[in-house]
């Protein structure tokens, strides 16, 4: 079997926030791989740490962050401890990034055209013409009708679906190899939603990208996401190829995620996740979703659980999984998945 090529190394990473209360962990010893060509999906509610980790590859750390521990490894080099000159050709050029609000990725006063075109020539030197003509190449490319035309206008004039396009455009303008989404649709009606998903799917397969999708809908990455991990109080606490996610989890906290997926096809109520996030600047003791977890057991309280190995692709973070804990019964949702294998994926 042909091994694939590693892209991306994220290896123990930390990072806490300074605040006004105190010191936020953030980040607590998050570590995964990316493969060339794959979509790996983190998910979790939000202040899981999602985000962090994914501006943590961009180097858009915020001031305030603290590098505890950790690497992130890309084309060899630690790309947490390169100048910042160096960073600069690697962000845009081989990783980037697609935020969860257009309008805070577009300059509202310059034309959409002009903005994609900009990108072209700061990153890769092209010539004002030849910008130009690609821009219109790449509006026409994420399906923009007329986009010779609506090169000259500006975002207030497309809608949401549109401007997230345009945003996808600029992201794709560099020849990137790392695509990262930070909640991408989540501004978009559901059909618009769709579109947007379609569309990286499509874009992925024709440039071979490897993307990290960030969101806390399960349902959303059910057909794009070759593996998936589940983030909990900035810790991965699940992780597996999505088939297994869906159909074989074995976190409590995948389980509640699930359940609260709306089926269409019944009528059932959906199962909220009682409780909060714990309070990062106060990490509880033991494993931070206990207090939440109606499965919990005593050790829960007071011993965080390592990851157990349930296959070669897959592992959680839960004492349920060690030999001696009792057999519990997974959420009625968790187990209707399982009988209908095949409704999620097609």
């Amino acid at each position: 079997m042909k091994q694939k090529e590693k892209l991306l190394e994220v290896k123990d990473l930390r990072i806490s926030f300074k605040t006004q209360y105190g010191i936020l962990k953030a980040i607590r010893g998050v570590s995964f791989n990316l493969y060339k060509g794959e979509t790996l999906a983190i998910v979790g509610e939000s202040g899981s740490g999602k985000s962090v980790t994914s501006k943590a590859i961009m180097g858009l750390l915020a001031g305030n962050s603290i590098l505890e521990d950790g690497s992130i490894m890309y084309q060899g080099r630690d790309i947490l401890q390169i100048p910042e000159k160096m960073m600069h050709e690697i962000r845009g050029n081989k990783i980037s990034m697609i935020f969860q609000d257009p309008m805070s990725s577009l300059n509202p006063i310059m034309r959409v055209g002009d903005q994609i075109a900009e990108a072209l020539k700061f990153k890769l030197k092209m010539p004002k013409d030849m910008a130009k003509k690609r821009a219109i190449e790449l509006m026409e490319l994420v399906g923009i009708p007329d986009a010779e035309k609506r090169y000259r206008q500006f975002p207030f004039q497309f809608s949401g679906g549109m401007r997230q396009r345009i945003v996808i455009s600029i992201a794709l303008a560099n020849n990137a190899e790392i695509l990262i989404c930070d909640e991408p649709t989540t501004a978009l009606d559901v059909t618009i939603q769709g579109q947007i998903l379609e569309l990286i799917k499509e874009l992925k397969k024709e440039r071979n990208l490897s993307v990290i999708f960030i969101t806390h809908d399960l349902g959303v990455v059910a057909n794009m996401a070759d593996r998936i991990a589940v983030m909990y109080a900035g810790k991965i606490v699940e992780i597996g190829t999505a088939e297994e996610v869906f159909y074989n989890p074995q976190h409590p906290y995948t389980w509640a995620l699930l359940a609260s997926m709306p089926n269409l096809a019944t009528s059932e109520k959906l199962d909220a996740i009682d409780g909060t996030p714990p309070n990062m600047i106060f990490p509880p003791k033991g494993d931070a979703f206990a207090v939440r977890n109606k499965y919990a057991l005593e050790i829960d309280f007071e011993e965080e659980p390592p990851y157990f190995k349930v296959s070669d692709t897959h592992y959680a973070a839960t004492w349920l999984l060690h030999p001696d804990a009792p057999k519990v019964t997974p959420p009625d949702a968790v187990l209707r998945l399982k009988k209908e294998r095949g409704r999620v994926f097609k």
